[in-house]
């Protein structure tokens, strides 16, 4: 058993904390929640700087001064958040990090309006209410609870809402880091950018730490012809030639590896895991890994996600009629890297999967722009788990779900956790919204979280952030 795992494992006896969270923070909570729903924060016509400029006029209206509060970014419509609660400096800043920004969402689509913010059935639904605009919310509600308190942290806490997590060309991680880094500079980062709260029916089974990211790439594949008339077909079809392309990348296994962060993950769930499962687990840990363990694994798709860099089409396009035949066959390749490995190195795997030197393999930038050369990006390596944030996290769990397992691991996806790992800021996510593991909705029709599970979420976060900021004597 891992030294990080003995960690993990270890029993933290700890008083409770006596503060809650009042129903005055909880309605708090409840109306910045309504109100970023309601506010369109899409990349096509959305605007980041409404809701920007809503919350910083709450953090102004809780007494925060306006030397503490900046608004900024790259574009009238991306503009970024940041807010600062000083504590005593016996400790360096944490910066909190979410992304105000959402996917798209179309009417037709839902059953209710996407940017309505609808009470039903036990859920809040819209946009935004699993990513993440429920856990924005419940950073903005805790701070101002803690003015209202005059709590005095042993560290400034920075919260930073921001553009562009999910997609467009100004990401306010990255624009802040690179044009305004005295503002979010701090010792480590915490993100709620993801679901970290897993339950079954209602039951939490565990409590995730992530410590390590994959790195999001997207690749174009692009194959020309001359085309001609649909009557007299060649046996050159860029169509056909593209999809079996996609063919040969969907049999494709990228190699597995695990990571401190993954075997540490493992080896917690070979504690809780029975049968076939925790026979395969076990042969998946051996050295070296049982084949066969692996195969079975790689059948659940979050294992497989796990356990390898993973690319997959999302997007096709081809011809120019019914009549024609087609002039060009394209479709985008979404790629989610391990740790280790970079964007150049994916490219050129693809390159060979594919095989066929009629298909271009290019790289697809953030601004949407194609390009023969990735970015030559540093390789991430997974940073070492603090001890201070794995104790944190495990004396409010234990409060709230007692029993419970906290476990490290990695995000299959990635976040705005990729550029603070990048600039050389530890960055780790802690969520405490409970996500139903049948009910999982980001990004897609009729998204909604449990109006309890918000609430609980809101506790967590108060009670954690108070426990690892600290109160200053």
């Amino acid at each position: 058993m891992s030294r990080l795992c003995l960690l993990l494992c270890a029993v933290v006896l700890v008083p409770k904390l006596n503060a809650q969270v009042d129903s005055s923070t909880k309605q708090l909570a409840h109306d910045i929640f309504k109100q970023l729903i309601e506010i369109n924060t899409t990349d096509s016509v959305g605007n980041v700087t409404t809701a920007s400029e809503a919350m910083a006029k709450r953090f102004r209206d809780a007494g925060f001064p306006e030397k503490d509060i900046y608004i900024g970014g790259p574009k009238d419509r991306k503009k970024n958040l940041v807010v600062r609660l000083h504590g005593s400096g016996k400790l360096k800043p944490v910066l909190l990090i979410g992304h105000l920004d959402v996917v798209e969402a179309r009417r037709e689509d839902w059953t209710t309006d996407p940017f309505q913010f609808v009470e039903k059935d036990g859920y809040f639904y819209g946009r935004g209410t699993q990513d993440m605009k429920d856990e924005d919310a419940i950073m903005a509600a805790t701070l101002i609870r803690f003015k209202k308190d005059g709590f005095v942290p042993d560290r400034d806490i920075i919260i930073a809402l921001t553009a562009d997590e999910e997609g467009g060309t100004s990401n306010g991680v990255d624009w802040l880091l690179k044009n305004k880094r005295d503002l979010v500079d701090a010792e480590l980062v915490l993100n709620t950018d993801d679901l970290t709260v897993w339950s079954d029916h209602g039951k939490v089974l565990e409590v995730d730490v992530v410590a390590s990211e994959k790195i999001y790439s997207d690749y174009e594949l692009v194959v020309t012809d001359s085309g001609g008339h649909s009557s007299i077909p060649k046996p050159q079809n860029p169509i056909y030639q593209l999809s079996q392309a996609l063919i040969r990348l969907q049999q494709y296994k990228f190699p597995v590896e695990l990571s401190d962060v993954t075997r540490a993950y493992y080896e917690q769930r070979a504690q809780s895991e029975t049968g076939q499962r925790v026979a395969d687990i076990r042969g998946l840990l051996s050295n070296p890994p049982d084949q066969g363990a692996v195969d079975r694994l790689s059948q659940d798709v979050i294992d497989n996600a796990t356990l390898r860099t993973t690319c997959v089409a999302t997007r096709l396009d081809a011809g120019h009629a019914n009549n024609a035949l087609p002039q060009r066959a394209e479709a985008i390749v979404n790629c989610r890297i391990l740790p280790g490995h970079t964007k150049v190195e994916t490219r050129e795997t693809l390159r060979q999967i594919i095989a066929d030197p009629a298909i271009a393999v290019r790289y697809v930038s953030n601004s949407f722009n194609s390009s023969d050369t990735p970015p030559t990006t540093p390789v991430f390596t997974p940073q070492p788990l603090r001890s201070d944030v794995l104790d944190s996290v495990k004396k409010i769990s234990q409060q709230m779900w007692p029993g419970v397992p906290v476990i490290p691991t990695m995000a299959e996806g990635a976040s705005d956790g990729i550029y603070t790992s990048a600039a050389g800021i530890p960055t780790y996510i802690v969520a405490g919204v409970e996500i139903d593991r049948s009910d999982d909705r980001e990004h897609g029709r009729d998204e909604r979280v449990g109006i309890q599970s918000f609430y609980r979420g809101l506790e967590f976060w108060y009670k954690f952030l108070k426990t690892f900021a600290g109160a200053a004597q």
